[in-house]
């Protein structure tokens, strides 16, 4: 799985004109399931996500999680972060996994973030979403569960 993290002082899905999820400071993450993606995925990209220091701490070092400064989560799929832009001037995306399968991969991520006690808010995968965001730092981090065993 693909994620983009993003140190927000608040963001929003909305989806025709409702919003969908809303959170205040905390993590805007962009997340794609990948063909490949082993079935623990979810699971491990969720703990290395919510441990991830990237709040300020007293010394205004990035020293801290979201769930250090009790920050929520909003969880958007994003099926692009499979963009394969090596040749030509279109991205191709036949790398991110079959739609029934990246859904579920999706909601296991989510979930899996609750389930480590954080507060989560998520778009609705496969629909046409508004995202807006204020980017604290600005910091922004790319991360792949293969990066890691």
């Amino acid at each position: 799985m693909r994620a983009l993290i993003q140190r927000v002082t608040e963001a929003s899905v909305t989806i025709d004109g409702e919003t969908v999820g809303r959170i205040g400071a905390g993590l805007m993450v962009l997340v794609c399931a990948m063909q490949g993606d082993p079935e623990d995925a979810p699971e491990k990209l969720a703990a290395r996500i919510a441990k991830l220091r990237i709040f300020r701490d007293e010394a205004g070092k990035m020293n801290r999680s979201v769930s250090d400064i009790g920050g929520a989560v909003l969880v958007v799929s994003q099926f692009t972060l499979a963009a394969d832009t090596r040749t030509g001037n279109r991205p191709g995306f036949s790398s991110a996994e079959a739609p029934a399968r990246g859904e579920a991969l999706y909601l296991r991520f989510a979930e899996s973030l609750r389930t480590l006690g954080l507060p989560v808010q998520t778009g609705r995968f496969g629909a046409d979403m508004a995202v807006a965001l204020v980017n604290d730092g600005p910091v922004t981090i790319w991360m792949d569960s293969t990066d890691r065993s």
